[in-house]
């Protein structure tokens, strides 16, 4: 779910060759235009929206590697990954069913709106300084169900959750996909809440704020990038684990990276393929303490940081706790 990109610690070459997507966007029963449908990439700061005939026009460069989405109140997103394969797109959107979630909003589940609203809170920004420095300025639109019997913590959105995030400058427009929390224990009276496991995909369009030029901001989106997911899978794709400040563990004692590590470039891919010999702790500049481990025989990684497939590669400690309040988008530091 959570990306950054590089900034000041690793730069890559990168041919920035400007291409222009173009299409229209229409009601598929009615083939009515929709007008101000959003367009972005997603997580990043690169979108648009169409005009009153539903047509649009973004153009993107080579920093661009995630799927483009297609978004309006009411319907069902589309996601395209094979955007450079095509052109003057005609996209039809469909009306989307939300009779489950009014059925939620009414529902006792066992715990208050309340204490629904302040796990989400926290599990979905983030409790970090970032974290903790944003601020959901719909909250109002977030529908949220608990499972008693499995003990499940559900969130969904029929509109996009805008998140104002001061520390880092940026207003995040986030369209869940799946908000899941499991937990071992729940006492609801006592506000005790044992966790066991959290997913949370969907995807997200960037905004920058009037002062995310400023010194003092730019120095914690740096800071926000170093030893983030985003920053290990680059430097794990390029190869220089040890350069960028990491340090692999094994039970305890240090071992070379690349003995657990197995990076494979693909034929006729920008990606890379890398395996996982065993599950390892990372040290970040020797303070900030990871574990990964894979449930899958390998995963993909592009030079930008990407990686696929999400569900199967399980970080746990300082990368294991980032959330979307720490987030950077995907082409930051790579638009100049």
């Amino acid at each position: 779910m959570i990306s950054r990109i590089l900034f000041i610690a690793l730069f890559l070459p990168i041919f920035s060759i400007s291409q222009t997507l173009t299409g229209r966007v229409v009601d598929k029963s009615t083939q009515e235009p929709i007008e101000t449908a959003s367009i972005y990439f997603d997580n990043t700061t690169v979108g648009t929206t169409t005009d009153e005939n539903g047509e649009f026009s973004i153009s993107y460069t080579n920093a661009i590697q995630s799927i483009l989405v297609i978004s309006y109140l009411g319907y069902e997103r589309v996601l395209i990954a094979d955007y450079r394969d095509r052109s003057n797109l005609v996209i039809e959107l469909v009306e989307a069913d939300n009779e489950l979630d009014e059925v939620f909003i009414v529902y006792d589940d066992g715990l208050t709106r309340r204490q629904k609203l302040r796990l989400f809170r926290k599990e979905f920004l983030g409790s970090s300084k970032f974290g903790k420095s944003c601020k959901i300025l719909n909250e109002q639109d977030i529908i949220l169900h608990y499972d008693k019997q499995d003990k499940i913590l559900y969130a969904s959105s029929p509109r996009p959750i805008k998140i104002l995030n001061k520390a880092l400058q940026y207003e995040i427009d986030y369209d869940i996909q799946d908000f899941e929390i499991r937990f071992r224990y729940v006492d609801a009276n006592t506000n005790e809440f044992v966790y066991d496991r959290i997913l949370i995909t969907g995807t997200s369009f960037y905004e920058n704020l009037k002062d995310s030029e400023k010194k003092s901001v730019l120095k914690k989106r740096k800071n926000a990038f170093e030893g983030s997911v985003q920053h290990f899978m680059r430097s794990l794709y390029n190869e220089n684990l040890y350069d960028e400040g990491y340090l692999i563990f094994h039970k305890g004692f240090k071992v070379k990276e690349w003995d657990y590590f197995k990076v494979r470039a693909l034929e006729n891919s920008d990606l890379k393929e890398v395996k996982l010999i065993k599950k390892v702790t990372i040290l970040f500049n020797k303070d900030l303490q990871s574990d990964l481990d894979l449930t899958l025989d390998k995963f993909y990684v592009d030079a930008y940081g990407n990686y696929t497939p999400i569900i199967g590669v399980y970080f746990s400690g300082y990368m294991g706790s980032q959330r979307v309040g720490d987030a950077l988008p995907l082409d930051y530091g790579l638009q100049n």
